[in-house]
């Protein structure tokens, strides 16, 4: 038995693989996991139900896994369906959780639908984690940083 804070033996793998400028998207329920990834992709299926496990649990632990060097969200669309006059609550959740676990205290980076999109398709995606996470514009692309060794 390992004595880890996540014991997910495809979510492990998938990041002991990857390394610095490698990409992790945490998907909200809404995103087409399958689709838009590359073919190959690791994807971890945790949207067992909606809502059950969310988009800042799975920040939590990646959060005690990897160096987070940036992180990406898919802003509001500027106009039609889904615009919002306001960032998304879930931002702030992000933000919250980035600084406190991760010791992140960078600006989010905002990327209409087509570039976050285009960017999760890139060959450094690594891993995409499915969500059961309900909230709208959740989508959070994270780009691993570098583990800087223990004598400085």
């Amino acid at each position: 038995m390992l004595k880890l804070p996540v014991l997910h033996p495809e979510l492990l793998s998938s990041l002991g693989r990857a390394g610095h400028l490698s990409t992790v998207l945490i998907s909200d329920g809404n995103y087409p996991h399958t689709t838009k990834p590359l073919p190959g992709v690791d994807v971890v299926w945790a949207n067992y139900r909606p809502g059950l496990l969310d988009g800042n649990t799975v920040l939590e632990m990646l959060c005690d896994l990897i160096p987070i060097e940036e992180a990406t969200v898919m802003a509001p669309n500027l106009e039609g369906e889904f615009t919002m006059d306001h960032d998304p609550p879930i931002w702030e959740t992000y933000k919250k959780t980035l600084a406190d676990r991760a010791d992140f205290h960078k600006d989010l980076v905002q990327l209409q639908k087509p570039e976050f999109n285009a960017l999760a398709e890139k060959p450094d995606l690594a891993l995409v984690i499915a969500t059961g996470e309900q909230a709208i514009y959740a989508n959070l692309l994270l780009t691993i940083g570098v583990v800087m060794p223990e004598d400085g």
